[in-house]
C-alpha cells in the first residue's frame, strides 16, 4: 500500500481525535472522500493509500471515473438526483444520499424492483429551509420518511444535510440527529471539510470531505 498523502492522513487523524473527544470509537465514523470534479491525479494517491469510500455528485461523472476501477470501492451519490438518472444511480451507486421527494422515491422503488439491486438510502433534509437547496424541510421529514416506508417500500437508513454556509453548523446537526432518532434511523451523513469535527461531536456516522483531502478543486 502506498504512503498516504499528508492531507489525507491529517483528515483521518482529525476524525479519530474528534471521535475520541466525543467518547466515540474512530471506527464509528466513515470518511466519504468527495472525489467529485477532482482530477484522477489527485484521487489516485488517496485510493492507493487504502481509501475505499468515495462521494460523487453526478451519475455520469461517477461512471466515467469509476467504471473501470471499481474493485471494492463503495460509491455514495451525494448530489441531487434527477428521476431520469434514477435507473443508472440504482445500478451504479452503493449509497444514494439525496432522496428528497415522493416522485424520486417512487422511481427509485420501481428501479429497485426491476433491477433487484438495493442501494442504501439517506433522506436529505434541508435543515436551513434554503430555497436554492434540495432536501425535504424539517417539518415534513417525518411524513416523508413514513411515505418512503409505507407507500414505496423503501427503507432509508439515515439522513443527510448541508447546513447554511452563513450559520453555525451545530444547531443544524443537532436538528438532524433529533429527526433521525424519532424515526429510528441510525446513520447521519453530515459534516464537510470546514465542519466535520463539529458534525462528529453531534453524532455524524459519516463525513463528506473533499478539499481537505484532495485540495481545492480547480
Amino acid at each position: 500500500m502506498a504512503e498516504p498523502p499528508t492531507a489525507y492522513s491529517d483528515v483521518l487523524a482529525r476524525i479519530a481525535r474528534a471521535a475520541q473527544a466525543a467518547g466515540r470509537a474512530p471506527g464509528d465514523v466513515t470518511l466519504v472522500a468527495v472525489s467529485k470534479t477532482q482530477p484522477w491525479e489527485a484521487v489516485q494517491p488517496v485510493l492507493a493509500a487504502g481509501q475505499r469510500v468515495f462521494g460523487e455528485n453526478r451519475v455520469q461523472e461517477a461512471q466515467s471515473r469509476w467504471e473501470s476501477d471499481r474493485g471494492e470501492i463503495v460509491l455514495h451519490l451525494i448530489g441531487p438526483l434527477q428521476t431520469n438518472k434514477a435507473a443508472d444511480a440504482v445500478a451504479f451507486f452503493d449509497v444514494i444520499e439525496t432522496l428528497d421527494r415522493e416522485k424520486l422515491a417512487r422511481v427509485l422503488a420501481d428501479e429497485v424492483q426491476k433491477q433487484g439491486r438495493k442501494p442504501r438510502l439517506y433522506v436529505q433534509v434541508n435543515t436551513g429551509e434554503e430555497p436554492q437547496k434540495a432536501g425535504v424541510i424539517p417539518a415534513e421529514a417525518d411524513g416523508f420518511i413514513a411515505a418512503c416506508r409505507g407507500a414505496y417500500g423503501l427503507e432509508p437508513e439515515g439522513l443527510m444535510c448541508i447546513p447554511p454556509a452563513s450559520e453555525p453548523a451545530g444547531p443544524h446537526f443537532a436538528l438532524l440527529g433529533k429527526i433521525a432518532a424519532r424515526n429510528g434511523l441510525s446513520k447521519l451523513s453530515m459534516g464537510m471539510s470546514g465542519d466535520f469535527e463539529t458534525a462528529i461531536a453531534f453524532g455524524a456516522t459519516s463525513v463528506r470531505v473533499g478539499s481537505a483531502v484532495f485540495g481545492a478543486r480547480t
